[in-house]
């Protein structure tokens, strides 16, 4: 049987690559750590996005691995150019899986992606954790499991942590953690 944990990013100052984490994004990756402390894991595997590595590395140090960064498990391109309409054009890509706007990828492009590294590792025994971003996990969510939609993405916590069970060629995945409410 092979275990992914798949995890969306803490809370990070923006979108750009090299955005940091916020301050309350730090707290949430010593949470996410502590969340991890009696799982075993035997590979990490993060988008190289500093929000991403950064979610990540409070668990890498206290389980003594390193982090490997795979460029594929990055957030989807939806449009190469900002656009007013950014919204319904993601809501339409949840039900139009082959929807894409010009240089940019449709949700089966981004979904047939964050597979090409889950496809490799699904014959080996042990745990895996993935540290992506929200629209690619969300297509992975819905490919294992339709229940699983726009409304999905728009649910999400940073950070988020899904489980994702194969045995013999049988995907099953459920949410096992999401940030705590502050207050």
């Amino acid at each position: 049987m092979s275990t992914f944990y798949l995890i969306r990013h803490c809370s990070a100052t923006g979108q750009e690559p090299d955005a940091p984490l916020t301050e309350a994004g730090e707290q949430q990756a010593l949470a996410l750590a502590d969340f991890f402390r009696d799982i075993p894991v035997d590979r990490i595997i993060s988008s190289d996005y500093t929000r991403a590595t950064a979610s990540i590395a409070p668990l890498a140090t206290s389980k003594q691995l390193t982090i490997e960064t795979n460029p594929k498990l990055r957030e989807r391109i939806l449009s190469l150019e900002p656009r007013d309409d950014w919204f319904e054009l993601l809501r339409h890509s949840f039900t139009d899986t082959s929807f894409r706007l010009p240089g940019a990828e449709s949700g089966q492009d981004a979904t047939d992606r964050i597979l090409s590294v889950i496809e490799p590792l699904d014959d080996i025994n042990g745990t895996t954790v993935l540290v992506t971003h929200g629209n690619l996990l969300a297509l992975l969510l819905q490919h294992v499991d339709n229940r699983y939609d726009f409304d999905t993405w728009r649910n999400l916590s940073n950070p988020d942590v899904y489980r994702l069970d194969i045995v013999d060629n049988s995907w099953s995945v459920e949410r096992v953690w999401s940030v705590p409410t502050c207050g």
